[in-house]
């Protein structure tokens, strides 16, 4: 047998000491069992074999990157302390979580599936006079319309603390459809993905051909970046979950959908912190008498954030 078909057949395997994993890093139920913690074990020895023979005969880069991820994270459970440590955590929060988003398929999907249907349906707006009207009824346009012919300055501010409450509610509201409609084998999430961004990039590109622009661009902007790229995140947690699915793996759907839980959690956890970054933005800054170079600077920094901590420390460096 060939090492390319061996190492195939070795899959199976690979999913299982995936799925001990999650077990490991969420639930711990795993140390309470010596069966399990033996399995774990003999998988370890198993996949780090496999790592050799992979790298020996020089397999596919993806295979071995995803053996080399594999075998440390698998590592990091059988040998890690039991005591909490500022070290463990923050290079888990610096290193581990980005590297595991950047290289998260998923993710790159919901990404583009939002932002192609944003743009898209932004450019139609703005150039196709009936477009808005026929997605989202002349009525929601009147009140879209209503809502921001008042300078935001005007505005009372006695109520945004208020308004946090309110927003932070309805960011988790579509985060949680996001997520929820993933479920239904990942496709809902494309379908639900694909609406929110069309009827985003509808608003803005018709906004953006009516006098109410000016009010409309000065709140919005300065949370825009967070809550975007949340939206994204929530998507993409459902569409893993739901596509595990559809492809276990050779696993059981339950094993495959623990499995897939723990490698959506860091996404869905990313999603929840810039929701409620934006709520925050949202309810204090964006209806603030701030000027508007402000708030484009509060975007221009946030985006920068995000750019850093998805790319800059996701990208992996080959240590």
């Amino acid at each position: 047998m060939r090492v390319s078909d061996l190492l195939q057949s070795r899959q199976k395997n690979w999913g299982e000491l995936e799925s001990l994993c999650v077990r490991l890093e969420t639930w711990k139920g795993l140390r309470r069992d010596p069966a399990g913690a033996t399995r774990f074990a003999a998988l370890y020895r198993s996949l780090c074999a496999d790592l050799a023979l992979a790298e020996a005969y020089q397999l596919p880069p993806e295979t071995v990157r995803y053996l080399h991820r594999l075998v440390g994270r698998a590592h990091n459970q059988l040998y890690r302390s039991r005591q909490f440590t500022i070290s463990a955590w923050t290079r888990s929060l610096l290193v581990d979580v980005p590297r595991r988003l950047f290289g998260d398929n998923c993710l790159r999907l919901a990404f583009c599936i939002f932002w192609g249907a944003f743009l898209v349906a932004a450019l139609l707006a703005a150039r196709q006079p009936g477009f808005t009207e026929q997605l989202l009824g002349k009525e929601m346009i009147q009140q879209m319309e209503e809502m921001y012919a008042t300078p935001i300055r005007a505005l009372d501010p006695a109520g945004r603390g208020l308004m946090l409450g309110f927003y932070v509610f309805n960011n988790a509201g579509i985060g949680l459809r996001c997520f929820a409609f993933g479920l239904v084998f990942g496709v809902g999430g494309v379908l639900v993905t694909v609406y929110n961004a069309t009827q985003l990039g509808a608003v803005f590109g018709h906004m953006s051909t009516v006098g109410q622009w000016g009010n409309f661009s000065e709140f919005v902007t300065a949370h825009g970046p967070f809550e975007l790229t949340a939206i994204v995140l929530s998507a993409a947690a459902g569409m893993r979950m739901g596509f595990a699915l559809v492809d276990t793996g050779g696993l059981r759907r339950i094993a495959a959908l623990e499995r897939a839980a723990g490698e959506a959690m860091p996404v869905a956890c990313a999603a929840v912190l810039l929701f409620v970054l934006a709520a925050l933005i949202e309810a204090f800054i964006s209806p603030s008498p701030l000027p508007y170079g402000v708030k484009a600077g509060v975007a221009v920094l946030s985006a920068a954030l995000l750019m850093l901590y998805f790319v800059g420390l996701g990208m992996p460096r080959g240590d």
